[in-house]
């Protein structure tokens, strides 16, 4: 039976993703795409390296603008903003907009960093510094490096990918202790049971490594614990 041709990629990632496999066609070399992620990272690093300190904001990309949630997102981004940090979120519409309205509404520095998908995502219009990224990688890197504490709210797999990305990081000592507060107790406590009952039980992760995120709901603890830089255990 003749195989199918091989269809182009949708994105960057896709293409390097899939470059070893027959269903997608290989448009680039593997310098091509050395020197692309080496732009990227080089851009990200000019761009972001003085926006100063800063707390990254997680969120559903489909979280429309008369849900609570978005309310609540704008309102700890104005809050953020208020307390002289800058506002970081993944640039697309949703929680991440909202937070990114809140910053703009006090004139804090708000910043998108989008990713370029084939649907759902887009730069909203409320970034004042904004990238967009073609690989996942690149763009996951600028948000640790570049923020001192995160806040992630309800989301999809998007979300859980950051924060357990995120978490696994500090776990293994590749990222500093930054605060991790998880906004939402009726979306998170099930997931923090779980965890307790099927990683923390048998053994499969230490206590400490469950209190490296914990719910928090005030914006002003919030802002009070980014601030201070230490454990949200403590």
């Amino acid at each position: 039976m003749e195989e199918p041709a091989a269809t182009a990629p949708a994105t960057l990632g896709e293409e390097i993703i899939c470059a070893e496999q027959r269903t997608v066609r290989s448009t680039k070399t593997d310098e091509q795409r050395l020197a692309l992620i080496e732009r990227e990272l080089r851009t990200g690093f000019e761009t972001l390296a003085g926006i100063g300190p800063a707390v990254c904001v997680f969120g559903s990309a489909r979280t429309t603008p008369d849900d609570a949630e978005y309310g609540w997102a704008r309102e700890l981004g104005r809050a953020i903003g208020e307390a002289g940090l800058a506002v970081v979120t993944g640039g697309g519409p949703g929680t991440m907009e909202a937070a990114n309205r809140g910053a703009r509404d006090v004139g804090a520095t708000s910043v998108g960093l989008n990713i370029l998908l084939p649907y759902e995502q887009r730069m909203n219009p409320y970034v004042d510094i904004g990238l967009t990224f073609d690989y996942f990688f690149t763009r996951k890197l600028m948000f640790v490096r570049y923020s001192q504490a995160f806040v992630i709210f309800p989301g999809g797999f998007g979300t859980l990918d950051e924060t357990f990305e995120l978490l696994t990081l500090t776990q293994t000592g590749e990222a500093v202790r930054h605060p991790v507060m998880l906004v939402g107790e009726g979306y998170w406590s099930g997931l923090l049971a779980w965890m307790r009952s099927e990683l923390l039980g048998p053994g499969r992760i230490s206590t400490a490594d469950l209190e490296l995120a914990r719910i928090v709901e005030d914006p002003a603890e919030i802002v009070a614990i980014a601030r201070s830089g230490t454990d949200v255990a403590g």
